[in-house]
Order: C-alpha cells, then structure tokens, then sequence
C-alpha cells in the first residue's frame, strides 16, 4: 500500500445529463457494462495501483451508491486500508451544500486531516478507463511538480468540451483554457506522439484527474476561498501564480460517461470482438459487488456481439450488440439489438411471472422487438411491445420512457403494457 497517498473519488451533482438513469440514483451508481457501477472504477483503479486510502463524496441521490460501496468493499483487520463515504454535510463554519468539485473537496479536508499522506487524487466517478495512478504518482515526483493534471490528446471537434491546455519542452503546463470555441481551438495545439498526430489529435484535455502535493492544496484553497471548481478556478489560479502545474499525458482508452449518448456508446463499444476497455485482463480487474448468482440460462437464443451477466433467463429469438445485465428475463420471439437491458435488482417468484391488472412482470415479454434502447433496472415490458430508436423520435420525458438523443430509456421500474409502440 502506497502509505503517503490517498483519493478522493467525487460523487457528482444532479447528472442532469443522464437523465433519466440518474432520476433515482447518482452518476457514479448508474449500472455499467451489465454487472458493475461506474464508481467501481476509479476504486478498482486506485486497488490496482495499491492507494487504499480511498474517500468518496457524495450529495444527490446516494443512497444506492452508498449501499453499493458498503456492501462491496471491505479491508480486513491487519490492512490499514479503507473506502469511507463522505456525504454532504451542513456544518457551523460551512452551512450550504457543495457548490462544485473543489468545494467538495474544501468541505471535506477536515476529515482527512488525521491521516498522514503527502500526496492527494482528485478522480471523477463517472469515467471509463484503466489507469496505474503510480505512473501518473511517479511522474508527478520526478517533475518536482505542485500539481499534476492528467491530459489526454483529442481532436478539434472534442476539444470544445474540455479544459484544453499547452504544455513546455518539460511536460509543464503554461496555458490553460475551459472549452474553447471551435474557431480559437486552432491556436492551441501542442506536441503528442507521432501516433496522435496520425488520428489528428493534437490537443491536450484534461481528464479531470489530479494529483495534489499536500500543503499545495491547502494553499490553493487558502488563497482562493471563493473557488468553487477545479476546472475553472483553482487550476487557472495556480498557473496564474505560477505554480509549477505538470502534464501526465495518458494514452490509453478514456471516456467521460457524461450524456446518454456516450453512456450508451461506452457501454456498445464492449460488445466488440477487441473492446477498448478489456474487462478480461488478468492483472487489473473491475471489482464489483460478489453476488454469487448463478449461471445464465438460454434456450433457442441466436447471440452477435452480446456480453451477459450472471443470472439470467433467455428464450429470445436474437440478440444482437447488446449488453444484459444481471438477473435479466427476455421471452420467446423477442429480438434486442443495439441496446442495453440493465436487468432486475431481485428475482422474480415463479408464481408472479403472470400479467396482472395488465402490469407485466419484471423483465421483458414474448415477441417484443427493442432496437437502440436503454432498459433501466426493474423495467416491467409486456408483450409484442415495440421499441425502435433513432432519430425520427422526438427528444422528451414520457412518464415511463424518455428519449434522449434518439434513444429510449425505459425508466427504472417503469411499465409498457402489451403492444406498446415506440
């Protein structure tokens, strides 16, 4: 265990982007990839990397995060390792809820005050990726840098939705700019490998990871007491004062599970024959809750480019580029393409697995045909039900189902009764 060092994973606000996943959970607890949270991978990031002084702060909807961590990571007795959840809290000297990430972080310092450590993460929990932070650590040491901020290269179109930065001969960043018009994006290019260059990558975004020295973070919130994010505020303020801020240029696969669209996309892209995200690697696991389920079950199924998880019932005719999460039902006839099913939280008695009152079960019906939707958990889909996304649809909130983006989310719990058409 890298004993100087801990993390600190933010929770996230509203998620409003992700709506309706987040309408009853946080960001960090939206289901991914059919049996993990998202907020399993910056904690499995930091457990592979050995950082087990891990914090996670927490605010809207947390209860099911808050569950979700309790029941999933546990240290024994002889490891001084440990998660502790951080919500919220309204104190004498700090009476408002946090205002953004480096409030978060400002209003939760006094708790981490009695561990010794000379280094501090800052990590989202709504990101993608596989990271050894001791690599980023390492690097942040050797520069004798204050801060250090994860980059990673991106083309002109993306680069209007990051902090965009220019870095020195020595990996120190010298300019910093929050979301650039595509029109002045040009001017901020910067030096990337001969790779990048080829895939026209040549600006440098932050990931929103960042490596703190101690006492450089204490100054920072100090000095800047106002500051509520460290996009924003405090990076600019620390190059303004001439900080020695370094760049940690990370080439990997990374994706911020922001909107649907890229929620979906991430979760898509892990039924390709090589995904970019690989789940199946020996030495850097996921870790998630051990449910001890048992294996799934399918009868007469035709499967292209599908992951499934544990527990599940499926007599579908075909399933194609699809995600299935845990404990899933899918009847006789069905087809599913280009979708993602969440699953259910819990099993459905035999005995109920009958339409009442024109409710169907949990699950998803006989004959139905789902294309370019999200199941949320819980859902309850009746029969000969049709869904087909795109863009023919109008974006909007339609009590059980919104669309965003063209695709329909079927919320959590929600219920389509028998021959719905979407």
């Amino acid at each position: 265990m890298i004993d100087n060092t801990l993390a600190i994973i933010l929770g996230g606000g509203q998620g409003s982007r992700l709506y309706p996943l987040t309408k009853s959970r946080s960001k960090p607890a939206v289901p991914i990839a059919g049996k993990y949270r998202l907020v399993d991978i910056p904690i499995s990031n930091c457990l592979n990397s050995d950082i087990r002084k891990i914090f996670v702060l927490t605010q809207f909807n947390s209860a099911s995060l808050n569950r979700h961590i309790k029941n999933t990571y546990h240290f024994d007795v002889f490891n001084h390792g440990f998660i502790d959840i951080l919500a919220a809290e309204q104190t004498y000297r700090n009476t408002s809820w946090f205002q953004g990430t480096a409030d978060a972080v400002r209003q939760s310092i006094h708790h981490m005050e009695n561990y010794n450590f000379d280094y501090t993460f800052i990590l989202s929990g709504d990101q993608l990726y596989q990271m050894d932070y001791r690599k980023m650590l390492k690097h942040h040491k050797e520069s004798g840098a204050d801060l250090t901020i994860a980059t990673i290269p991106v083309n002109r179109h993306d680069a209007t939705g990051f902090g965009i930065m220019k870095t020195d001969e020595n990996h120190l960043i010298t300019n910093f700019i929050e979301k650039p018009d595509y029109d002045e994006v040009e001017n901020w290019k910067s030096e990337v490998s001969p790779e990048m260059k080829n895939n026209e990558r040549h600006y440098l975004a932050s990931m929103g990871i960042y490596i703190f020295s101690r006492d450089v973070l204490n100054r920072l919130f100090d000095e800047n007491p106002d500051a509520t994010d460290f996009g924003k505020e405090i990076i600019p303020k620390a190059i303004e004062q001439n900080m020695k801020v370094a760049g940690y240029e990370y080439k990997g696969y990374w994706t911020d599970i922001g909107t649907i669209k890229s929620f979906f996309d991430a979760n898509l892209e892990l039924t390709n024959d090589l995904p970019q995200f690989n789940l199946y690697d020996n030495e850097n696991q996921i870790y998630t809750r051990a449910r001890l389920l048992p294996a799934s079950k399918l009868s007469g199924t035709t499967l292209e480019k599908t992951v499934i998880s544990e527990g599940c019932f499926i007599h579908a005719s075909r399933i194609e580029r699809t995600v299935v999460g845990i404990r899933s039902r899918i009847g006789s006839g069905t087809t599913v393409v280009n979708s993602i099913v969440m699953g259910n939280d819990f099993f459905t008695p035999l005995e109920n697995l009958k339409t009442v009152d024109g409710v169907p079960p949990m699950g998803i019906g006989e004959r139905c045909y789902i294309k370019n939707a999200i199941i949320d958990k819980n859902a309850r889909i009746g029969s000969d039900v049709r869904i087909i996304g795109g863009e023919h649809l109008k974006n909007g909130d339609y009590g059980d189902y919104a669309v965003v983006d063209g695709i329909v989310v079927v919320t959590k719990g929600g219920v389509l009764r028998d021959g719905t058409v979407i």
